[in-house]
């Protein structure tokens, strides 16, 4: 039948039972209805060809957008459609309601539907019966839609193959809910159970590993794309009488198998299995389709989520290096937790590298990004560094050929990509145990710090210079400091410290908190730090704790055996000192600052505030003595002794001039001149005491004398004076 021909005179026996005719083809957008079909949609009763939009004015357009629905459910499955609509008039009213059955097929090359069906007037249900419940008088419609918008919520957020299960085992659709539920993949040429519900265990097993060209509806599904429903007991055992044998001991009544395509391939089939008599019909069926496929979807997205996990999980341990054999005289301990969300791939990395003469290096660093590229460019990165520690070469002389490395790559792929520009920062410390001797060199990552054996923690600023990659001829200075028996140094990357909204300096006062609180070993440190910020760890950590991730998270531990302790790794008694060593260089001034702050930091438990800032303004005198005075770098060295209470702080200075410093008498508008007076109004004791190359000049103070404000015991001193000891 073509659209616009005469109907079949068969319509006139159907126009004797008010049944009429009509004839859609989305192709030409034209609808032919014979008379009696005219007259139920409120039109002339005569033979019409309509276009599309007048129909739709005759119509209820929940109903309308109803139809199309349908009809693509009885082209995927086969089969004919029904509907119920609601007809109009010209003023918007209910007339009447129709019932169209029609039967519907697609035209792949013109990619359009072609439909014959008829059309003819039903009784209107009373509304709050049982037969009320219909798509037309819209309880079971709001019903549909209101389950299918919750299951699709509910299934979007579903992030694994378990958590899709479990939410399409709690599915309660409107008006039928299976108790049975089974959802079957491929492998190969074979069906397999990728989970169930309502069944007990061991019930899969005939169903497992079943070759697809078994008489079984979930194979035939699988075969053929399009879904099997069976309404009775008897149905299955007539269609599929060889397997009826497996399914007739759980007492079902019905069975709905679908297929799960996705993007045109059949990933495997759902059963729905009730207890009681279903009849699917096609509202039933609409539903059961699209909760098949949303649970296609979902299925492929936790498929494609957990394998990339598996891969990007993989990749990280294996470019995650092992600590080694241990170190006598020192413990390391190490983790690692990689973002969250995307591919849980990222830049962050740490290493150890043995070195001649029993020495090692710690190496920790970050490429930027989370990504794979970041993942493969920190792999490289390492390999490099290794080769270049190997050698023989001092920290600087690392990293720059680091950075040249580094350069090299990143410069070269900015022809394929130029907005993809890669640094990285790094800190790279060699140790040795023997002696404690710690130089590091350090390229824009966060400082190390220390935690000294009374549980004191100071961040150790070092020198340092651009990140790698940036410049391929920047320098990268080294910084010396001696790690004492007792003392553990911490290096991370700045995902430690910056996540949970917090910045540099309130992530560092947290994660200083931790230090100082911890009283244990090594290990239970390193769990400590990662634990406090996003909660149970491990050496590799994904799953849920990765997902929280702001940032990656590397973590790196040296602490240097105590004398006398035959375990490095182990809390022992805190001996009751403390020290700080720093250098300032003529070049250098900047670092008055850094030696004030760290002299403050070391007495942040100091009884007396005032002594505290007595001492801070000593010492800024001291250093700012020797770099305008003298020709010559400062050394610092600041010491703190005693028990609580009872302690003695001692700062020394010393430089390689034989200049001594003598008392002056600066006038009231003098700028300098005042700093002995100073030290002998403010020090308990102080000194000059010549070296063999140059002078010491140094302070003490005393915890235990006078009371809160007290200096020397004589009770509140006043001093009146202007000292410039800021320098630019």
């Amino acid at each position: 039948m073509r659209t616009g021909e005469p109907l079949p005179a068969v319509g006139e026996v159907l126009a004797a039972l008010a049944t009429g005719l009509w004839h859609w083809n989305t192709a030409t957008g034209l609808v032919t209805v014979d008379a009696e079909a005219a007259r139920l949609l409120g039109l002339p009763t005569e033979q019409s060809t309509l276009s599309q939009a007048q129909v739709r004015a005759r119509l209820h357009p929940v109903d309308w957008n109803e139809i199309s629905g349908v009809i693509q459910l009885a082209v995927a499955e086969g089969t004919l459609g029904e509907v119920r609509v609601r007809i109009m008039d010209e003023r918007g009213r209910v007339i009447r309601v129709g019932r169209s059955r029609f039967h519907a097929s697609f035209d792949r090359e013109k990619r359009s539907y072609e439909v014959t069906g008829s059309l003819q007037e039903v009784t209107e249900p009373v509304p709050g019966t049982s037969a009320g419940r219909t798509a037309v008088t819209g309880d079971w419609r709001r019903s549909r839609e209101a389950f299918l918008l919750d299951a699709g919520r509910a299934l979007a957020e579903a992030r694994s193959t378990a958590e899709v299960l479990r939410v399409a085992a709690g599915l309660s659709m409107p008006g039928f809910s299976p108790d049975g539920l089974a959802v079957f993949g491929v492998t190969g040429d074979r069906l397999t159970i990728i989970g169930h519900h309502g069944h007990q265990p061991g019930d899969e097993d005939p169903f497992t590993h079943m070759a697809l060209e078994t008489d079984y509806p979930a194979a035939e599904v699988v075969r053929t794309g399009r879904a099997v429903y069976l309404s009775s007991p008897e149905k299955y055992k007539e269609r599929y009488p060889l397997t009826w044998p497996l399914a007739a001991h759980f007492d079902r009544q019905s069975w709905a198998f679908l297929p799960l395509t996705v993007a045109g391939r059949t990933m495997g089939a759902w059963m729905a299995a009730f207890t009681y008599p279903v009849a699917f019909t096609p509202d039933e069926r609409s539903v059961l389709t699209t909760v098949a496929r949303m649970l296609a979807q979902a299925l492929s997205r936790a498929e494609a989520t957990e394998s990339a996990r598996e891969l990007t999980d993989g990749l990280q341990r294996s470019m995650l290096p092992q600590l080694g054999p241990e170190i006598p005289g020192m413990g390391v301990a190490a983790r690692y937790v990689p973002t969250g969300g995307g591919l849980q791939v990222g830049g962050d990395w740490y290493d150890m590298i043995p070195l001649p003469g029993g020495r090692f290096a710690l190496v920790i660093g970050d490429v930027q990004g989370h990504d794979v590229r970041a993942a493969g460019l920190m792999g490289q990165l390492r390999i490099a560094l290794r080769a270049y520690a190997s050698e023989g070469h001092r920290p600087d002389a690392v990293l720059s050929r680091a950075s040249r490395f580094l350069h090299g790559m990143t410069f070269g792929a900015l022809d394929e990509d130029p907005n993809d520009l890669r640094f990285a920062t790094c800190l790279y410390v060699e140790v040795d145990p023997t002696s404690g001797l710690l130089d590091i060199a350090r390229a824009g990552h966060p400082d190390p710090a220390i935690r000294m054996t009374d549980g004191t923690v100071l961040a150790r600023p070092t020198a340092g210079g651009l990140p790698l990659g940036i410049d391929p001829d920047a320098d990268y200075p080294t910084t010396r400091i001696t790690l004492e028996p007792g003392e553990t140094m911490l290096i991370c990357t700045d995902g430690l410290i910056e996540t949970g909204g917090h910045d540099l300096e309130t992530g560092w006062k947290r994660i200083r908190t931790i230090l100082e609180d911890y009283d244990g070993d090594l290990e239970g440190l390193a769990d400590a730090l990662v634990q406090a910020v996003h909660g149970p760890s491990s050496h590799h950590t994904t799953g849920p704790l990765a997902d929280r991730r702001e940032d990656d998270i590397a973590v790196l531990l040296l602490r240097r055996q105590e004398e006398g302790c035959g375990c490095g790794d182990t809390a022992t008694l805190r001996p009751t000192i403390r020290r700080t060593v720093l250098s300032v260089a003529q070049a250098e001034p900047e670092r008055v600052a850094i030696a004030r702050h760290q002299l403050r930091e070391m007495l942040h438990d100091w009884a007396c505030a005032d002594q505290v800032d007595s001492a801070v303004l000593l010492l800024s005198e001291m250093l700012t003595n020797v770099l305008v005075h003298t020709d010559a770098d400062a050394l610092l060295l600041a010491e703190v002794r005693g028990e609580p209470g009872e302690r003695r702080l001692r700062v020394e200075v010393t430089d390689t001039s034989d200049d001594l410093p003598h008392r002056r008498s600066p006038g009231e508008l003098a700028s300098s001149g005042r700093g002995l007076m100073l030290i002998e109004l403010l020090a308990q004791a102080w000194g000059v005491d010549p070296r063999g190359e140059g002078k010491s000049i140094w302070f003490e103070l005393y915890e235990s004398v006078g009371a809160e404000g007290s200096v020397g015991g004589s009770g509140p001193v006043e001093v009146e004076v202007e000292v410039d000891v800021e320098l630019p």
